[in-house]
């Protein structure tokens, strides 16, 4: 009976893996597609401005725009390690998970696009989630749920995700979603910029619709036609039909024909007096503010600041510092949390390699590696591996410069060098002494 029961019961385990495996790819069939851009929009709120903000409208401003597009490209591109902790220190490992991190998330798209979609929604939504695929234990696939949210259960405290797809409701449990949280107050939800910062997103999308209306009419600004007579029904149609005639910017300079007693005024309106390209430079500053980018990133110089020297090098650094690296501790340490196993996570890390920011600056990186191999933190063969160039016999050798030596070795090397060459002035016959 022992045997038998095992027998059935490794049965009805093989039986589950294969319903779990068809489970899995009809809630990926099921989910939110790439292309079903209509879901992706995530309404908000409207200004004092008047102006309704969502991710559309603020993607809209070339600002913003330009701030998540940065930002995620930065994170994006940096090589994703694996790391083993061993009693001489970490060491680099093939994990599992890097097949699906690094090397193909999902079916549609690359760990490049995978990872910039995360940092995208992290930066807009505050969240980041992604529904996981898993074959048995394992992880085999992560797929982007924009429009899932958190939801805690108020009876059982249990944590779930609930998003929407073609109509209809889902929810998935916490084990299922990867979720990267942004800055927030510690609660299930990270913070949106859009939704806080309404009011600013709210006036620069009204700052620059006032623009381009302005510009829509040839920078003239609007008029008062008079007349000393009252215009009956029939002609207040007829004069707005032939007032279309002189509106629009492709009309600027027309000479307008007035007749029946009509006046013109124009009311003068300067894009400077009202303080426009003003208000327009100041949206742009505070964005970035709400995105944590430095304008110099994004190429808008503030007033006062050029775009070359020192002082944009540490700007650029202080980005870095500031806003790069805490999106990648916060990616690396739910890795940890939620897709490494349970029994590895004291041992084994994932980490995103910041020296590809060097990459593209050749005398830092040969700075860098100089530094590093005379030093001794780093052998020859290491460097010319980070050059992509192949290792050379003898290069994994640690060196350092010995121009600084211990206080009680001071003198040892110069005896040497004295001592080698009073061999040499015996061998060949001449008096060291007589010579001085």
């Amino acid at each position: 009976m022992g045997i038998v029961s095992w027998t059935a019961a490794k049965a009805a385990a093989s039986a589950y893996r294969v319903y779990a495996s068809i489970s899995d790819e009809i809630a990926k069939e099921r989910r939110l597609r790439l292309e079903d851009g209509g879901a992706w929009r995530v309404f908000g709120n409207r200004g004092a401005a008047g102006k309704a903000v969502t991710v559309d409208t603020a993607m809209s401003l070339a600002a913003f725009w330009a701030c998540v597009r940065v930002t995620a490209q930065a994170v994006s591109t940096l090589p994703l390690q694996f790391f083993e902790k061993q009693t001489n220190g970490p060491i680099s490992i093939d994990h599992p998970l890097a097949e699906i991190l690094v090397g193909s998330p999902n079916s549609d798209q690359t760990s490049l696009e995978y990872w910039e979609s995360v940092v995208a929604w992290l930066l807009v939504s505050g969240d980041a989630c992604s529904e996981i695929s898993s074959i048995g234990r394992r992880v085999s696939a992560v797929h982007i749920l924009p429009n899932a949210r958190p939801y805690r259960d108020p009876q059982s405290n249990v944590l779930s995700y609930k998003y929407s797809d073609r109509g209809k409701d889902y929810t998935l449990p916490r084990d299922k979603v990867f979720h990267v949280k942004g800055f927030g107050w510690g609660g299930d939800c990270g913070l949106s910029a859009i939704r806080f910062g309404v009011q600013t997103f709210s006036t620069a999308l009204a700052a620059f619709e006032t623009s381009g209306k302005l510009f829509s009419n040839g920078m003239l600004a609007s008029g008062i036609l008079t007349s000393d007579q009252v215009l009956t029904d029939k002609q207040r149609p007829q004069l707005e039909e032939i007032m279309k005639t002189y509106s629009g910017s492709d009309k600027a300079g027309k000479m307008m024909i007035l007749e029946g007693g009509l006046k013109y005024q124009s009311l003068q309106l300067n894009p400077v007096d009202a303080e426009l390209l003003q208000q327009q430079r100041f949206s742009i500053e505070e964005i970035c503010r709400w995105v944590g980018v430095p304008p110099i990133i994004i190429g808008h110089a503030p007033e006062g600041q050029t775009m070359f020297g020192s002082g944009v090098e540490q700007t650029f650094l202080a980005w870095l510092a500031l806003g790069i690296n805490p999106i990648c501790e916060r990616i690396e340490r739910r890795i940890t949390k939620q897709l490494i196993a349970p029994g590895e996570q004291r041992r084994v890390y994932a980490e995103f390699n910041r020296e590809a920011f060097l990459q593209m600056d050749a005398a830092a990186k040969a700075s860098f590696l100089s530094t590093m191999v005379q030093n001794g933190l780093m052998d020859r063969s290491e460097g010319r591996r980070k050059l992509n160039l192949p290792a050379r016999k003898g290069g994994d050798v640690l060196t350092a410069q010995s121009n600084l030596v211990p206080l009680d070795q001071l003198g040892q090397a110069a005896g040497g060098a004295s001592q080698a060459r009073a061999a040499m002035l015996a061998w060949l016959g001449i008096n060291s002494e007589a010579k001085q």
